[in-house]
């Protein structure tokens, strides 16, 4: 029994994670470095902390790697790159309310993509809980619109959209790898996932021309602290939690981090969600937690909540 398991208890664990992963909206917006230099730094540290730890518990698994495994972790580090990309740039177009409740349906999509690619059953409640959670986000977005938010989101429904597709990048960065993470223990699949996406993220960066260096120190610390605070203090302890609660009380907790990031946006940003985007929010939330509980299996139930600690 490590330390940890000792003197934290479970549930008090989780609740400091949620915080943690709560505060990644607030440390990207606070950041005015351009959207793909904050991904990249933010992946890039977190694999840098990772990677000591990962080498010298793991050495056997990075050599158990064949050649089909690395391309599925190509694949998966090419989907959370986009994620990544998109969901940084969302939040400079939209609330951090509607994108971070919107970057949360990745189970929608999962759900999806595994029916469709998979050939996985679909139940009747999955259904239910897609359908509830696509009103919900045509509340959320045509509601913003005709509130006149833009003075908190310069294009809410363009912010909207990207955080869309940082879900659906995040479903399938989950579904890419979902096999090769049976396989191989979860530091080992993260390192070699999480260069690959730092590799992507260096590519994009320099395309668009942004500086690389030349950052005043308060950036610095702000991509240390994305990855210190979400990336492994929040993503660490969701882990560990998983080994000491049930899935689904994990899974559902998780549903919490975009009612913490609402929240802090609210003191810390000065962000006043509208009423469609808490009406719109609730209902999205609720299809989400429909959707991901109409499994129930177990093991897909810690995968699915393994999938969407990516934020």
């Amino acid at each position: 029994m490590s330390r940890l398991d000792r003197h934290v208890p479970p549930l008090a664990g989780l609740a400091v994670a949620v915080l943690a992963v709560s505060t990644s909206a607030i440390l990207v917006t606070w950041s005015e470095a351009p959207s793909l230099v904050k991904a990249l730094y933010r992946v890039l540290f977190t694999t840098l902390l990772l990677a000591p730890v990962a080498v010298a518990r793991h050495a056997d698994d990075f050599r158990k790697l064949r050649l089909r495994d690395v391309a599925v972790a190509v694949a998966s580090g090419v989907a959370l790159a986009i994620h990544f990309a998109s969901w940084f740039e969302s939040l400079e177009w939209t609330t951090v309310a509607a994108s971070v409740t919107l970057v949360q349906a990745q189970p929608l999509f999962v759900a999806v993509g595994a029916w469709a690619l998979l050939d996985e059953r679909v139940t009747r409640r999955t259904v239910v809980g897609i359908l509830v959670a696509v009103v919900g986000m045509i509340v959320m977005s045509v509601g913003d619109l005709l509130s006149g938010v833009a003075v908190a989101a310069p294009r809410p429904l363009y912010g909207n959209a990207l955080a869309v597709v940082g879900a659906v990048a995040a479903a399938s960065y989950f579904l890419a790898g979902r096999s090769l993470r049976q396989r191989i223990a979860l530091l080992p699949y993260v390192i070699v996932v999480y260069t690959v996406c730092t590799t992507v993220l260096f590519g994009l960066t320099v395309a668009e021309g942004h500086a690389l260096v030349g950052y005043p120190p308060r950036e610095w610390l702000l991509f240390l602290g994305m990855a210190v605070g979400p990336g492994l203090l929040g993503h660490t302890l969701i882990n560990w939690a998983l080994a000491h609660l049930e899935s689904s009380v994990v899974s559902v907790s998780l549903l919490g981090e975009p009612v913490g990031s609402t929240l802090l946006a609210l003191v810390l940003l000065g962000q006043v969600p509208t009423a469609a985007t808490l009406v719109g929010g609730a209902v999205v939330l609720g299809g989400i937690y429909v959707t991901a509980g109409s499994d129930g299996s177990a093991d897909d139930a810690a995968d699915r909540t393994e999938r969407s600690t990516t934020e």
